[in-house]
């Protein structure tokens, strides 16, 4: 049998305790790597991010992301409103929205429920609204079909039927006037994104910074989203819906088509 002495019992226990930290560093590294994508989707805040489906993660509210047992548990919504001609730039001319001649200016992109970070989707409910139901958006989607997308995507996770949901698209929409200079634009216009805030806080007096952003892609504005409380009579703070907000210094407004 072999013995050590005194210093080769150091220099192993030095070798042990070094072998040690260095797989406390690996699981450490390993357990950020795990937790980083969770982080990743709790910064998902909007519609645009929405199709990640990602996994059922608790909010800072305490529910969770597209759980059926959390239908109709959120803190707020956004209503999101589409400039059409911002938008057809990007899209193929498929789109009934973007059908020339038509003439649209802001139109409902959708009514999203919204939790202080991240939101619901795609929960569960019936799949298609009937035809009754969907006489109530007309004049508010630009087409039927993004209206079905928007009832299966947000709709289902407000609790209510797709009549009364979409009963709460047109009272949203009827609580925000559209600034005159967007009502019927005759050509381009270009605009620094806080002066399109600005002319909307002018036509709706309770509207106040903090509660709307714009939205840009490529220098182009594609929409306004203003925030109103669950009940939808008031708008409201919503800073993460607003960090995500357009940087461009200025965005072009198409005319419409």
């Amino acid at each position: 049998m072999t013995f050590l002495s005194s210093r080769g019992w150091s220099r192993a226990r030095a070798s042990a305790g070094a072998a040690f930290l260095l797989v406390c560093l690996l699981l450490a590294i390993c357990r950020v790597d795990l937790v980083s994508p969770a982080a990743a989707r709790e910064d998902c805040i909007l519609d645009n991010c929405a199709e990640r489906a990602p996994a059922a993660t608790p909010s800072q509210s305490g529910a969770s992301y597209g759980m059926a047992s959390n239908v109709g548990n959120f803190d707020f919504y956004v209503l999101a409103l589409s400039w059409s001609a911002g938008f057809c730039e990007k899209v193929d001319w498929s789109h009934d929205q973007c059908e020339p001649g038509r003439g649209l200016g802001f139109v409902v992109h959708g009514l999203w429920p919204q939790y202080e970070r991240g939101y619901p989707s795609n929960c569960a409910g019936p799949g298609n609204p009937s035809s009754i139901a969907l006489e109530r958006v007309v004049g508010l989607y630009p087409d039927q079909r993004l209206a079905r997308y928007e009832w299966r995507k947000h709709g289902t996770c407000t609790g209510k039927s797709p009549s009364d949901y979409f009963a709460d698209v047109a009272r949203a929409r009827a609580a925000v006037t559209i600034p005159e200079a967007f009502v019927k634009p005759t050509g381009e216009q270009t605009y620094a994104p806080m002066d399109i805030e600005r002319v909307f806080y002018a036509a709706n007096p309770r509207l106040r910074p903090g509660m709307m952003t714009v939205g840009c892609s490529r220098g182009v504005l594609e929409e306004v989203r203003i925030c109103l409380t669950k009940d939808l009579r008031e708008f409201r703070a919503c800073p993460e819906v607003v960090r995500r907000g357009c940087r461009a210094r200025e965005v072009s407004v198409p005319a419409p088509l």
